[in-house]
């Protein structure tokens, strides 16, 4: 049976051979890779869509959004987008009245299904977006207001 002290000395030996190849550091790279600090700075959709590079949105059908018509909670409101076209390139979620109105970016391929879900905080009641960059240039949207009860951001 292995003791305390041998597992932790065999750990120091592995992470010292992990640091000496440099692999210790991959993960710090990948962290902020694709971080567009302007993307989330961007107040209003439109100026989102410049710091995108993409072009102006359109209304879609194409394009859902899911989440609660009244979230009790702020804090852990459950939003969802997605769309059953071919040529996704990014699917986001945007959040009207918060502070940035970027709340999720998800990037994906015609390999992989354009729906996703995540958890946002909404410090009020807001109109909520699903927008599909698509590889075409097209921006395509859908919207719905989500109505909230108790504020997630000091309410």
């Amino acid at each position: 049976m292995q003791t305390r002290r041998q597992m932790l000395q065999r750990s120091a030996t592995v992470a010292g051979l992990l640091a000496s190849a440099g692999l210790m550091s991959l993960p710090g790279l990948a962290l902020a890779a694709d971080y567009n600090k302007a993307a989330f700075d961007a107040k209003t959709m439109a100026d989102l869509m410049k710091a995108l590079g993409a072009g102006a949105p359109v209304e879609s059908k194409d394009v859902t959004i899911t989440g609660p018509d009244i979230a009790e909670n702020g804090a852990v409101v459950p939003l969802g987008a997605s769309t059953s076209l071919a040529g996704v390139k990014s699917m986001l979620i945007l959040v009207e009245k918060n502070p940035s109105i970027l709340t999720a970016k998800f990037d994906v391929s015609d390999s992989v299904e354009a729906a996703v879900q995540t958890r946002a905080k909404m410090g009020q009641s807001s109109n909520v977006y699903a927008v599909a960059l698509m590889a075409d240039g097209k921006v395509l949207f859908a919207q719905k207001e989500v109505k909230v009860t108790l504020g997630g951001c000091g309410g």
